[in-house]
This record gives structure tokens, sequence and C-alpha cells, in this order.
């Protein structure tokens, strides 16, 4: 099935150069996906992952390993992000 896959801020380095303006990709992932498997598949480290949403909503860490993906969802990955 296929899904858009949105990296942001640091997180976009990971996606193929191509699909860095517009930080997003469309992906083919197998049926049955949840959301840690499309995290473990990109290698994203645990700590560089903190806002989850998919669909535009919040998917909390305990979550994510329940959250089943369906064809044309988008999943959005933003890193902690400080500033002042």
């Amino acid at each position: 099935m296929q899904i858009t896959f949105k990296l942001f801020a640091g997180l976009s380095d990971r996606l193929p150069v191509d699909a860095r303006r517009s930080n997003a990709l469309l992906v083919e992932i197998p049926d049955g996906s949840n959301l840690a498997q499309l995290i473990d598949a990109w290698a994203l480290p645990p700590r560089m992952v903190h806002l989850v949403l998919v669909n535009g909503e919040y998917v909390a860490p305990a979550k994510r390993a329940e959250r089943q993906l369906s064809a044309g969802d988008v999943v959005a990955i933003w890193p902690p992000i400080a500033g002042g």
C-alpha cells in the first residue's frame, strides 16, 4: 500500500534529495504495517522521533506499535526542537 511520509527539520536529510524540498515522499509499505515498523524501517533514531502525526492526529510513543497504517495515510515526524 502507498502512504505519504513526511520528515521535518534535521530528519528531512534522511529523505532522497529530490523529496527534501517538499519534505514528503510517497512510499510503499506492506499491508498491515504499523507506525513503529515504518519508523524502524527508516532507521530513525528514537531520540529524534519526537512529534508524530498520522493524518494530523498525534500518536504518543506508547501507541506507535499499535497504530496500524492504511493506504493513503499521511505520516509526519518532527525531531525535538529547541529555541529561544
